[in-house]
């Protein structure tokens, strides 16, 4: 269930640890290179996102675009935008129900695909992700995550990124936040493009598209939870500073 985030949030994190950009590649050409792939693909695609939008709009009507909170450079929040592919079905007290009840046949395809991701290309014309970086998770995740793995978020999110190429969600949290910040150290523009390749093998293949036995990726905190590192008292804890 997605719940609105405190716009007073940033007072309940600490900061995280940063690390040296440098890089010439990262400090001149990965931007500006960013800027000219996603403008060409926003182009280039517009025939598939207007089909995709219609198709949204009949097979679970409006709104077509989902938007969330999400922790981004130097753990700033932003709005990122991707296509519906949940229902908005709630139970008899209004509560939405789960994730794995409102996501239907059409969502899933739209996911399995990463279609469903094709509107954060404005994200990255707007400066808030890049083509390729760690992904950005939920708020609530980060609150979870230690001081070292928090560096992740000393770049810029990524549409994809080295984690996603190396197992997306059929890995483990631990895994994916390593590989996060593996990536980091070695932002070049060869690895960038060796990323942006191994992308579309994967997609084709559809590959970790969810963890085994569910439906939607599972947030971190309930993973911690599911395999005994943190007690309910933490977890509770966490997500009540944020909600």
């Amino acid at each position: 269930m997605q719940t609105e985030v405190r716009p007073d949030l940033k007072p309940y994190i600490p900061p995280v640890q940063q690390i040296p950009r440098g890089g010439v590649y990262r400090r001149y050409i990965k931007r500006p290179m960013d800027v000219i792939l996603s403008l060409c693909a926003i182009v280039t695609l517009s025939p598939v996102l207007i089909i995709i939008a219609i198709l949204v709009t009949v097979m679970l009507g409006s709104p077509v675009i989902f938007e969330q909170k999400r922790p981004g450079l130097n753990e700033r929040i932003f709005t990122l935008y991707k296509f519906r592919t949940m229902t908005d079905d709630r139970d008899g007290i209004g509560e939405l129900l789960p994730d794995e009840i409102r996501l239907t046949k059409f969502g899933k395809l739209l996911r399995s695909s990463s279609l469903d991701e094709l509107p954060e290309l404005y994200n990255i014309l707007t400066g808030d992700m890049s083509i390729v970086g760690p992904r950005p998770q939920l708020v609530r995740d980060m609150l979870f995550m230690t001081s070292e793995q928090r560096q992740r978020h000393s770049s810029l999110p990524g549409l994809t990124g080295w984690a996603q190429v190396n197992g997306r969600n059929g890995i483990t949290w631990e895994e994916k936040l390593e590989l996060d910040l593996e990536y980091i150290t070695h932002i070049t523009f060869l690895n960038d493009w060796k990323i942006i390749f191994m992308t579309v093998a994967k997609v084709f293949r559809r590959d970790g598209i969810s963890a085994e036995g569910m439906d939607t990726g599972e947030d971190f905190g309930d993973y911690l939870l599911r395999i005994g590192k943190i007690d309910e008292n933490i977890y509770n804890n966490k997500i009540k500073s944020i909600y």
